[in-house]
């Protein structure tokens, strides 16, 4: 099982409440918020549960390393963006699978997509098999790639989802949209991790 992303990226396991600055100091809410954040681990486990369960079901590509990628260049580049990408992570994304019960994939790409915006205004559009161009339109089929698209002629496409295995034609348009590629592939080369 990969680490969530809250632990990978956030650091954060819940509130700390060790040693004298909390719960040990006599803080009349130090039990209430150990509490809080026992649930909020626990709503965070659950979220992430159903998520790989998906997963497997679907055999998706898990997007949490390229969202990850993203946060950590957030986190330098623009830190208010940052904090508004993990306030929609802990307020909207978790709660709405593990208790609203959303579709973990269609949640975790909306998540996707918002942190893109954050990154670069843009328009999230659908890829199919054929490397045609399509509105976003969840829940997206599962041999689709979703890319953001940046407005103006600035900036690289940023991946949203991607299919378990990309058509040639995704690829072409990864290679060019994503990564600013201009030649074509050599037909032994292949991808690292679009």
């Amino acid at each position: 099982m990969t680490p969530s992303l809250r632990t990978a990226i956030l650091g954060v396991v819940g509130p700390q409440l060790t040693g004298s600055a909390h719960g040990l100091s006599g803080h009349p809410n130090a039990a209430d918020q150990q509490t809080r954040g026992a649930m909020d681990q626990t709503i965070h486990d659950r979220a992430d549960q159903i998520f790989e369960e998906a997963l497997g079901k679907t055999g998706a590509k898990d997007p949490r390393e390229f969202y990850r990628k993203r946060l950590r260049e957030m986190k330098v580049d623009n830190p208010d963006a940052y904090r508004e990408a993990v306030a929609y992570y802990e307020n909207e994304l978790v709660p709405s699978i593990a208790e609203a019960g959303d579709d973990p994939l269609t949640a975790w790409q909306q998540f996707g997509c918002r942190m893109a915006d954050l990154t670069v205004a843009g328009t999230p559009m659908e890829i199919d098999s054929t490397g045609l161009k399509r509105p976003y339109a969840p829940p997206t089929p599962g041999d689709r790639m979703v890319l953001h698209i940046p407005k103006g002629p600035k900036g690289r496409a940023l991946v949203v989802a991607l299919p378990p295995e990309l058509s040639a034609a995704q690829l072409a348009t990864y290679d060019l949209l994503v990564g600013g590629r201009q030649k074509l592939r050599d037909e032994a080369e292949t991808p690292g991790e679009p």
